[in-house]
């Protein structure tokens, strides 16, 4: 069976993207998507998703990481918003459906998805934390960002025993002159770094501001792929909610793959 598709980036996370609206594809194996996401034996990728039609949403978007586990991906899901666009999808909802529900999107000079709403960034001690941003994502304050340290701490920290069973992504991230976060990602599902993840990105800047006592704003995230913005307002029962996440989405090509 072949597969046409097209390969899109954010900020160097990339993703192969299929218009499945026709319903022709239930689903698609493990097997499957590790071999589309294979760098050498495939076409290579962080990630596969699936656009299927929705009734009362723009499109549902079905998101599988690399070792064919699905999840939310916030990059993933501002590609699939330039794809819908690229490719004529009818948008009036301005509203796609993922694994964990709704999310509203804007198109202006970038792409633009609103995150869910965060109910609690926990802080652990030695300049550690935690915060679940559609998927879980752990964070080590460390200006040492070099791959080496993000290989190490990524396998000790997402194979450890409060992890290892449900996967954990790890962060590591500081902030620099201008308040603007630096950070690097061990993705679980690619088992490796990525140079960029939006709900990574996300996370790490909910830590921050949590810990800089920021009640509502916007933080510049540089990530190893390029520059994320989230917006966010820090709620009542201090979590944090009217989270956005924007940044570039950008078309690289287009082909067929045998599967």
């Amino acid at each position: 069976m072949f597969l046409e598709f097209d390969k899109f980036q954010g900020t160097g996370n990339d993703f192969i993207v299929i218009d499945n609206r026709d319903g022709s594809l239930l689903e698609l194996s493990p097997k499957q998507i590790m071999h589309i996401t294979d760098r050498r034996f495939g076409i290579g990728a962080d990630g596969v998703i699936l656009m299927n039609s929705s009734k009362e949403h723009d499109f549902h978007m079905e998101f599988y990481n690399p070792d064919g586990t699905k999840s939310f991906c916030g990059n993933g899901a501002r590609c699939a918003v330039a794809f819908a666009q690229r490719k004529g999808f009818s948008m009036g909802h301005q509203c796609f459906t993922a694994i964990d529900g709704e999310h509203n999107f804007q198109i202006q000079d970038s792409v633009s998805v609103h995150m869910k709403d965060v109910e609690k960034v926990t802080h652990f001690e030695d300049s550690r934390g935690f915060a679940h941003t559609g998927s879980p994502h752990y964070i080590l304050q460390t200006n040492d960002l070099t791959t080496e340290n993000v290989l190490k701490w990524g396998r000790q920290v997402r194979y450890s025993e409060t992890y290892a069973a449900e996967g954990v992504n790890v962060n590591l991230a500081f902030v620099k002159e201008g308040n603007v976060v630096e950070i690097a990602t061990y993705e679980r599902g690619v088992e490796g770094e990525t140079l960029s993840c939006g709900t990574g990105a996300t996370a790490c800047a909910l830590y921050f501001a949590d810990k800089l006592g920021m009640e509502n704003g916007c933080l510049n995230v540089q990530t190893k792929g390029g520059l994320l913005q989230i917006r966010f307002n820090k709620s009542h029962d201090g979590g944090f909610d009217n989270i956005w996440l924007s940044g570039p989405a950008e078309f690289v090509f287009s082909g067929s793959v045998e599967v």
